[in-house]
């Protein structure tokens, strides 16, 4: 059995899972201390199906909590950003393109050293092992605790990163955490540093949530191993996301789509995830969600690491509803965590999409006679507004004429129609509600590579084996069955602007946990 956890700003979604098949669901409310909002959840799966903690083969958490502390600018430690590329790249320092806030909030101070390399791994600069010596001296007179250290092209050879490393985790002691760029992010020099340095501030944070979450599953009698959520839909161990923490930051929407991809059984749609205040679409593309192409921005900050391509919109179950018929809107203000304060029909005065769906009868929650007076018009207006919202959104999500089957989860799914202007029926499989806790609990692990690689004439092919084989390499290090591991997504993209048949490979490989 396995049991998946989904940790959102509001509610703790668990699900428990034999094989594919669904033994229990809950909803908890979310506790600040992280723990007893768990342990709550799984009392509530044990109260359903009276399972033996022992039993019990693995443990997969989704969190919001990093990707939080970095928009509310809380919990970040002081952090500096050493970029290894003097003498080039000095026109634009590290944190140029920071919100003003994020900067201080982590106390931010950046450096400058010589280093890097070229595309093809020729050497701008030697590195100046008496210049990092002296940054880390500055360092430690401002009481920085955690490093992000970059060099340019990385990806090609981390050479420079992980000498640089040597050197400051020397310098400052064993208590100061080191983040790689070259382990976080792809090509593309700003961005992967940007990722680096959110990374880097949020590894004291991550220490604590992630023993938090441990102990309250070892607390409960669970020796099974824990895993986390990643970006891409895949599953890291507790070490990895001690370190890499900015690799949570999608789990939810990412986890709404795998498990809506496993709950419906298509595996190439548009998975719309309704929530209270907002929805998400994104697309799955062989049962996996369709990372974004280009950089993203994360809190106000440019970032190329791993992330999904998800549109956002503020329409949910909490959606206002302002206007009378004729000119209905729902949406984008919400009453948010308040639902059961101001809807209608829950007692309160605030018209929400709600209670449009009560007086629909597409849900049965509350008092549905404190709805009974809307006006039919109103109604049927207000549903319709959403499902054009949503259909104007998952049209935009599309990349080719062909149709594109939708797949409906999240509470507030209900508010759409069986069928959506424009894109047909609409999959609202059976436990649409905690699609986010089933994608956690039946997630896989991946490895991935994307490298800039010279490839000399003739030895294309060979080249993309080895990007092939590094990885399935890298995915059954990560706790993947060896047997079972596959290739999901390749691209091969030709860099005419580069020389030396400059070609840029992406390679992802998946397969189930190895024993669990």
């Amino acid at each position: 059995m396995r049991i998946g956890i989904d940790v959102g700003g509001t509610n703790t979604d668990a699900v428990l899972l034999d094989g594919s098949h669904v033994l229990a669901t809950t909803k908890a409310a979310t506790s600040e201390d992280v723990t007893s909002g768990i342990v709550r959840a799984l009392d509530s799966l044990r109260a359903q199906y009276g399972f033996e903690p022992t039993a019990v083969t693995g443990v997969m958490i989704g969190t919001t909590h990093f990707l939080n502390a970095l928009v509310e600018a809380r919990h970040l430690a002081p952090t500096a950003a050493l970029r290894l590329g003097l003498p080039a790249t000095s026109s634009l320092p590290p944190l140029v393109d920071w919100p003003p806030r994020l900067t201080e909030a982590v106390s931010g101070r950046s450096y400058l050293a010589h280093g890097g390399h070229e595309f093809d791994g020729r050497k701008i600069a030697e590195i100046d092992e008496d210049e990092l010596r002296g940054h880390a001296a500055d360092m430690a007179a401002h009481g920085i605790r955690s490093v992000a250290i970059s060099s340019v092209f990385s990806p090609v050879s981390d050479e420079f990163e992980s000498r640089a490393a040597e050197i400051i985790g020397a310098e400052l002691g064993p208590d100061v955490a080191l983040s790689l760029s070259h382990e976080i992010g792809r090509i593309g020099l700003l961005e992967r540093e940007n990722a680096t340095v959110i990374n880097a501030a949020l590894r004291e944070l991550a220490a604590g949530i992630v023993d938090g979450l441990a102990g309250a599953v070892a607390g409960y009698g669970i020796c099974a191993p824990l895993y986390l959520s990643q970006n891409d839909g895949t599953l890291m161990d507790l070490e990895y996301a001690r370190r890499h923490p900015v690799a949570t930051f999608a789990s939810g929407p990412t986890n709404s789509m795998r498990g809506a991809a496993v709950l419906s059984g298509v595996d190439t749609c548009a998975v719309v995830d309704v929530g209270g205040t907002t929805s998400d679409v994104g697309v799955l593309q062989q049962g996996f969600p369709r990372e974004a192409g280009t950089a993203v921005d994360v809190a106000g900050i440019r970032t190329n690491f791993r992330m999904p391509d998800v549109l956002s919109f503020g329409v949910g179950g909490g959606s206002l509803v302002t206007g009378g018929a004729g000119e209905v809107s729902v949406g984008p203000r919400s009453v948010g965590y308040r639902l059961t304060e101001d809807a209608l029909v829950f007692g309160g005065s605030t018209l929400t999409a709600t209670d449009v769906a009560v007086a629909a009868g597409l849900a049965d929650i509350g008092d549905r006679f404190a709805v009974a007076h809307l006006d039919g018009r109103l109604v049927k207006e207000a549903l319709g507004a959403v499902a054009a919202d949503v259909a104007r959104v998952v049209d935009s999500m599309r990349t080719s004429s062909e149709p594109l089957p939708v797949v409906a989860v999240g509470g507030g799914s209900v508010l759409l129609p069986d069928v959506l202007p424009g894109c047909g029926a609409v999959h609202r499989p059976e436990h649409f509600a905690v699609a986010n806790a089933i994608g956690a609990a039946i997630a896989q692990v991946g490895g991935e590579v994307d490298r800039v690689y010279a490839i000399d004439q003739g030895r294309r092919a060979a080249v993309l084996d080895e990007a092939r084989q590094e990885a399935v390499d890298r995915a059954v290090a990560a706790g993947a069955d060896p047997s079972g591991v596959r290739i999901v997504e390749f691209d091969e993209v030709p860099i005419p602007y580069l020389p030396g048949n400059a070609t840029r490979v992406r390679c992802k490989a998946v397969g189930d946990l190895h024993h669990v």
